[in-house]
């Protein structure tokens, strides 16, 4: 690297990496590339609510088949509601996977090679930042996560409900997750209003297969999670879609960062995280969706196995 180009460390001082590092930077990089893995954080906090989250979900879905809609006497009625509400649920699901599956935009790790940094052919002068704590070359806008240990491109924020950062690759899917959270949770509440007033207009006869102690539990439950579920959601969606549309992260936001790149209209903000222009596509979360390719079995340094 010649004289008249500059790496600077985020945090702290540290040199590039050694040749041996830099072999075994070579050969990780080498190892992942090949294919497409699966996105997996593990991370003991993020899972459990990754679960609970699953678990309010088909709690709410249970309370909303079995305790409102079959009992019910209106065929339509029922069947509406209830693939409408299991359409959301679907979706929402779907999105939650998405979200945590995909690959956040991580920073090849380990890439703060000489070898590396002399293929960038930078100009005399220009400076690049390496992160200390994953030795990666931190693209702009680039921000390292303690839990992912991986610096996320264009990241907004760690979410434990996802078990994962949201950023570049997973934003899309992140919105979509709270839009129809905050969707069905509505769809909840309308119900058991709607339910509550049937059961006390019969004196809580025939309005449900299950005893009327049960089913007011059941319903009060629902309706205190629903109303939790959509104050959360609609606050996250209506924070990401002004993000977006302002073209600035969370961190951007709380670190009240001076913007070093040219920001993007409302519309290409939209158009790069939804990908193309406005369709139905922007709404499903199965756009896109390719099955990740297993790893043939490897040895690693010092005999251990890996596959993915």
């Amino acid at each position: 690297m010649s004289s008249g180009h500059r790496l600077r460390d985020v945090e702290q001082q540290r040199p590039l990496l050694d040749p041996e590092e830099e072999t075994e930077a070579e050969v990780e990089k080498g190892f992942h590339g090949e294919a497409k893995r699966l996105w997996f954080i593990q991370d003991c906090c993020g899972m459990v609510c990754a679960f609970i989250t699953w678990l309010l979900v088909l709690y709410a879905d249970f309370v909303v088949t079995f305790v409102m809609l079959l009992p019910s006497r209106s065929f339509w009625y029922a069947v509406v509601n209830g693939v409408f509400f299991n359409s959301l649920a679907v979706l929402a699901l779907a999105s939650h996977l998405r979200t945590m599956l995909t690959d956040p935009g991580a920073v090849p790790k380990g890439n703060a090679t000489k070898k590396y940094v002399e293929s960038l052919q930078l100009k005399p002068g220009e400076v690049i930042y390496k992160c200390p704590k994953c030795c990666s070359i931190k693209p702009e806008r680039a921000h390292h996560c303690s839990i992912c240990k991986r610096c996320i491109r264009k990241m907004d924020h760690h979410c434990p409900w996802v078990n994962n950062c949201v950023g570049e690759k997973n934003q899309r899917f992140f919105v979509l997750f709270t839009m129809y959270i905050a969707m069905i949770s509505c769809h909840a509440l309308a119900l058991c209003g709607y339910q509550f007033i049937t059961c006390v207009k019969v004196q809580w006869r025939e309005c449900s297969d299950f005893s009327p102690p049960v089913t007011m539990m059941l319903m009060i439950f629902l309706c205190m999670e629903a109303l939790l579920f959509f104050t959360f959601t609609a606050v996250m969606f209506c924070t990401q879609l002004h993000s977006i549309c302002n073209d600035e992260t969370e961190i951007e936001r709380l670190k009240n960062e001076k913007p070093t790149w040219e920001r993007q209209t409302r519309w290409a903000g939209l158009r790069s995280v939804f990908g193309g222009p406005p369709s139905l596509l922007w709404v499903s979360p199965f756009a896109g969706l390719k099955l990740p390719t297993l790893l043939p079995r490897r040895t690693w340094k010092g005999g251990a196995e890996f596959s993915v």
